[in-house]
């Protein structure tokens, strides 16, 4: 698909612009959709409610958590937990976001629940000031380092055109399911970071993307290993300044979460929850035409749920 594709595809996803119209206008927008069965549903967007409310509510749309995770299966949580910062800072995944989905896991029949990032400043602060370290064993999960090299093995990245190869986390490597949970944010070489980008996290020679095309990265490994279900965080969301952000005054609390199978359908969806046109953000536009997933919202079963 080129670029001129890509466009008229995308530009038809007219359907969010901005946080109104994710979950405006329905009658005119959703074409018959809210007669879809319950599990049907390409994306979940919820609105109004705290993260793990929200969550329920959006898991419940797609036919629960048991339609991901079966009796002692091993689940591995990815969130983002990149920085010391605490979560009003909106710099990582919200902890109650991810307690609520351990205990979805484990209701499930879930043998064990994993989480970890291989974070950007010190891994122990970050786990343990983003709240994420003690949401995760008080929901009765585990939470894993990714600070060395050993924690990571080689693998191939099939049909990579910058990225053929990585190191990729050996939890990702033994899970039997992979929950993908980032948080909506802006970010100064990508401008924005969501599901795909996330992945960055659980590979350790990230540093190889950023001087290799890093837009082109993100796309070529979003196939490698695509995750069962993704959750984007849009709680508390870093409107400027991002990745790590400065300040509080740098977040606005949208109150907001997107959940799907497809990547690159729930990018572009946060792109356009955050106010940014997806066909701007590059690496949503490369992934679409290599095939990871769907960028016409237009055309998905979406579900919209006000809290």
């Amino acid at each position: 698909m080129d670029r001129r594709s890509f466009l008229l595809r995308a530009a038809s996803a007219s359907v969010l612009v901005g946080t109104g119209s994710v979950f405006g206008n329905l009658k005119r927008l959703n074409n018959g959709i809210w007669e879809t069965s319950a599990n049907s549903f390409d994306l979940v967007a919820i609105k109004g409610g705290e993260p793990d409310l929200m969550f329920t509510k959006g898991i419940e749309a797609l036919g629960g958590m048991g339609s991901f995770v079966k009796k002692g299966q091993k689940v591995v949580v990815k969130p983002n937990i990149g920085w010391d910062v605490p979560p009003e800072r909106g710099g990582n995944t919200n902890p109650k976001l991810i307690s609520e989905i351990i205990k979805h896991c484990y209701a499930a029949g879930a043998k064990e629940v994993v989480v970890f990032d291989n974070t950007c400043d010190n891994w122990q602060r970050s786990y343990k000031n983003s709240g994420i370290s003690s949401a995760v064993t008080d929901a009765g999960g585990k939470i894993a380092p990714a600070s060395t090299e050993g924690y990571f093995h080689d693998v191939t990245v099939s049909g990579g055109k910058s990225l053929t190869k990585a190191k990729v986390h050996e939890l990702i490597l033994e899970s039997d399911v992979f929950i993908n949970v980032p948080v909506l944010k802006n970010h100064g070489s990508t401008q924005l970071t969501m599901s795909m980008k996330n992945l960055m996290g659980i590979v350790w020679d990230r540093r190889y993307w950023h001087g290799n095309d890093l837009h082109q990265c993100i796309a070529d490994f979003a196939p490698y290993r695509k995750p069962d279900l993704n959750v984007l965080d849009a709680y508390y969301v870093m409107k400027r300044n991002g990745p790590r952000g400065v300040s509080q005054e740098d977040v606005v609390t949208m109150k907001a979460q997107l959940i799907s199978t497809d990547m690159v359908s729930i990018d572009t969806a946060g792109a356009k929850l955050f106010g940014i046109d997806p066909i701007d953000i590059r690496y949503i536009q490369i992934a679409a035409q290599q095939n990871v997933g769907r960028p016409d919202l237009d055309r998905l079963n979406i579900k919209r749920i006000s809290l």
